[in-house]
């Protein structure tokens, strides 16, 4: 018997077939660029990363296999350790400070209208500026000789003009948490913004009508709604800080006394300036494993909080 397109019956099944194949086809060849760049920039560091993690890798010389050596040397490395306590300080800082900023101004530039675009985009502008130059400029403005901080100190009584802000370990901190905040504080407000945009007007207009107020509106609807949003602005900075390099680098080089070098920090020092690469590929594994499990654990927290809320 034959189909009204003239095929016979068992003909029409194995056209469409070869039809699902050739969009199979098309489909691995549209996503084959991105997985070999995927391959090229990820998993094939990774993988190298790994193997120079298991020898002594010196920048020049014979390459030799210790096996799990280097493990054993990067947990009772000093100095890594004390690079990785500071860097879950400067996290603990640096989280909350962000995500407390970005939250106040995405309700702040919440509201329809010019006025709301346009401190939109005056609190995205920093974002836009390359971290290393707004490094270099915050630290030409708290130059004690020539910057217009301390001048402005000054003036108004709470430090002298010659303050030296990178001279103590606090102040150093104080003011790289104020350039990160001003820098990234943008990206997570617009982030923070896309999502209040999502949460459906008259679910808050109805806790109105059944009496709430801003505060109890805000807490009990606003939240929770906004809950894989934060999650995923909480991922990132979390994440963004635990990988600090550039800032400490350019406003602190790591003083004073070597109080404020990263995980990072500490790797590049390992690496490119003692050049014990296998070693500095063992900091950067671990720093991989820490940065991994910190992650699941605030995802797991999250959908625990989650599930929590629905029953």
């Amino acid at each position: 018997m034959t189909s009204p397109t003239g095929l016979s019956g068992d003909a029409a099944p194995r056209r469409t077939l070869t039809r699902a194949g050739r969009r199979r086809v098309a489909g691995a060849a549209l996503t084959a660029p991105a997985l070999a760049l995927i391959a090229a920039f990820f998993y094939v560091p990774l993988v190298t990363m790994l193997w120079m993690s298991l020898h002594d890798w010196p920048l020049l010389g014979e390459r030799r296999f210790v096996g799990l050596e280097n493990y054993g040397t990067a947990l009772d490395d000093a100095a890594f350790r004390k690079a990785v306590l500071f860097t879950f300080e400067y996290t603990l800082i640096t989280t909350p400070v962000l995500l407390l900023s970005a939250l106040g101004l995405a309700l702040l530039v919440r509201r329809k209208g010019r006025a709301a675009r346009f401190f939109q985009a005056v609190y995205f502008m920093p974002v836009v500026i390359g971290l290393a130059a707004g490094s270099f400029l915050w630290l030409f403005m708290f130059q004690s000789d020539i910057g217009p901080v301390g001048d402005l100190a000054d003036r108004l009584g709470v430090a002298s003009r010659n303050t030296d802000w990178f001279a103590g370990t606090t102040s150093a901190l104080l003011v790289v948490v104020a350039m990160v905040t001003w820098k990234i504080v943008g990206l997570q407000m617009l982030l923070l913004l896309a999502g209040l945009q999502a949460i459906p007007a008259e679910v808050e207009e109805a806790a109105q009508v059944d009496g709430a107020n801003r505060w109890q509106s805000f807490r009990h609807i606003t939240l929770p709604l906004l809950r894989p949003t934060l999650a995923l602005v909480l991922v990132f900075s979390v994440a963004g800080s635990l990988l600090a390099f550039d800032q400490f680098y350019i406003m602190t080089g790591g003083g004073p006394t070597n109080s404020t070098i990263t995980a990072v920090f500490e790797i590049y020092r390992t690496s490119f300036i003692q050049f014990e690469l296998g070693l500095g590929a063992t900091f950067s594994a671990l720093l991989m494993i820490v940065l991994v499990a910190v992650s699941a654990l605030q995802m797991y927290l999250l959908r625990s909080s989650d599930a929590g809320s629905e029953t």
